[in-house]
């Protein structure tokens, strides 16, 4: 008879994704699903609002950037899913495909005519320039009498 040891810390542990699939309905696209949420970040300089997407993977051929409705900037594309070969074995798939879509409002200062974007070591950079604050107009009143 062998003795197995069991870890007394067996019992806490609990799988917070364990029965996961069950509740997520079976409607539910998984190929669009998973990197539906690209992260954004959004900053304010002087000069311009600056967007950067984690996008990793992604080709600039797989991402368009537009800006609709004359103010909303919008970044969409897909990350497309590796074709699996039948010879391989899978042991863990844990990166996400799929399509995703940010929509944002820009401001009233924003250049929608002169925005840029370029896409480098996986981080999609967006600048959308701001229009130069006008400083109030002095006109000098003659006075009469």
């Amino acid at each position: 008879m062998s003795i197995i040891r069991r870890c007394p810390f067996a019992d806490l542990w609990v799988d917070p994704f364990d029965g996961f699939c069950s509740i997520v309905p079976a409607s539910w696209d998984f190929d669009t699903a998973g990197f539906a949420n690209a992260r954004v970040d959004w900053k304010e300089t002087p000069e311009a609002h600056v967007f950067k997407a984690d996008l990793p993977g992604v080709k600039k051929e797989e991402v368009k950037v537009e800006v609709e409705d004359g103010n909303v900037l919008v970044v969409r594309g897909e990350r497309i899913k590796e074709k699996e070969d039948k010879k391989e074995k899978w042991h863990r798939v844990e990166r996400s495909s799929g399509k995703f879509v940010r929509r944002f409002q820009l401001p009233e200062n924003a250049k929608v005519e002169e925005v840029k974007a370029g896409l480098e070591n996986g981080v999609l950079t967006v600048t959308v320039p701001k229009v130069e604050a006008k400083k109030p107009e002095v006109k000098a009143i003659k006075i009469s009498g």
